[in-house]
């Protein structure tokens, strides 16, 4: 069994779920039950994915880290969105949400053989 929080690319993905949820505020209240929370799902679920995973073990854990490669592509769309509606100044989420894919298929690979 792997203790999630020991996996780097958790805490990336832990990381950059916090700085979303404090950058979300700033979307308008209009997107409340839109943008901010599909983004905020998106980001969450990586992490909890992990966890969970990681927690069952064996084939398990590899089908819980393609979920959550899933949710971190979903989630690097959504801040494309967010970024293009102005919502968000910066593509620095984005590079860092497709930071995380990239390490979560490392990690996919390296699990599953």
């Amino acid at each position: 069994m792997t203790d999630f929080r020991r996996l780097d690319v958790c805490e990336r993905a832990h990381a950059l779920t916090l700085d979303i949820y404090r950058e979300s505020r700033q979307f308008p209240p209009e997107e409340r039950f839109g943008l901010t929370g599909q983004v905020r799902r998106a980001g969450v679920s990586i992490g909890a994915n992990l966890a969970e995973g990681s927690g069952r073990g064996g084939k398990d854990f590899g089908r819980y880290i393609g979920i959550a490669l899933g949710s971190s592509n979903e989630l690097e769309y959504l801040l494309r969105v967010a970024y293009d509606l102005g919502y968000i100044k910066s593509g620095m989420f984005q590079q860092r949400a497709s930071e995380v894919s990239r390490m979560l298929s490392g990690l996919r690979r390296s699990v599953v053989r």
